[in-house]
């Protein structure tokens, strides 16, 4: 008896990790604490929704509308308010096993993200050892003159910076869009965008880490 009990404590270990890390299963398994307005049944029904082929849209806890926009096998869109989103990737490591890469983003004055790193049980794990985030003045064209005074104009009203990060359901890659200028009014944003980068800033996922 002994030596089928084994088998099968392996065979359940194995089918729990798989679960793990599908990426309804992991969302349905969010700590509720991480998405208040949204506990897990109503999780479960957003994805029954979604893979029914019905319009995946509940009332949140809070009063205003989650809906499920994009859900696959390693990736998710949630609009979780009318002024927030939710975006989750699985993303590879060694034997087949993952990581996930949570974006948060609100939307007001101006979309700004936090980016979060977790195991598939939803331990937090260290953002520095995974990511390396765009730093400087990384939202500057390539050929600025850093001494430019039109520059220093143009900058002289930036008192916050805020980026828009986003997730590719099609590649292990993240986007980071300078937000900041969304925020701006009209005559600020126009002295600004001379000096902008034309495309967003893309870290791409390569032996476990986004550079």
């Amino acid at each position: 008896m002994k030596h089928f009990l084994l088998p099968l404590i392996l065979f359940l270990a194995a089918l729990q990790t798989a679960r793990a890390q599908d990426m309804a299963a992991f969302f349905i398994a969010m700590p509720d604490h991480r998405i208040p307005q949204l506990e897990e049944a109503w999780r479960k029904d957003l994805v029954d929704l979604y893979r029914a082929g019905k319009p995946a849209t509940l009332e949140n806890m809070m009063g205003g509308r989650a809906t499920l926009i994009l859900l696959t096998e390693d990736y998710l869109l949630l609009q979780t308010t009318a002024q927030s989103t939710l975006e989750m990737k699985l993303l590879p490591l060694v034997n087949h096993t993952h990581v996930a890469c949570v974006v948060t983003t609100l939307g007001a004055p101006a979309p700004d993200s936090r980016v979060a790193f977790f195991a598939p049980d939803w331990t937090p794990l260290d953002a520095a050892s995974l990511w390396t985030p765009p730093a400087g003045e990384w939202y500057l064209r390539h050929d600025v003159d850093p001494h430019d005074p039109l520059l220093r104009r143009a900058t002289s009203c930036l008192d916050m910076h805020l980026t828009h990060f986003r997730l590719s359901p099609d590649s292990p890659t993240l986007s980071a869009e300078y937000a900041t200028p969304q925020y701006l009014s009209p005559d600020e944003r126009d002295a600004l965008r001379p000096f902008l980068a034309d495309t967003p800033h893309v870290c791409r996922w390569n032996d476990g880490r986004f550079e």
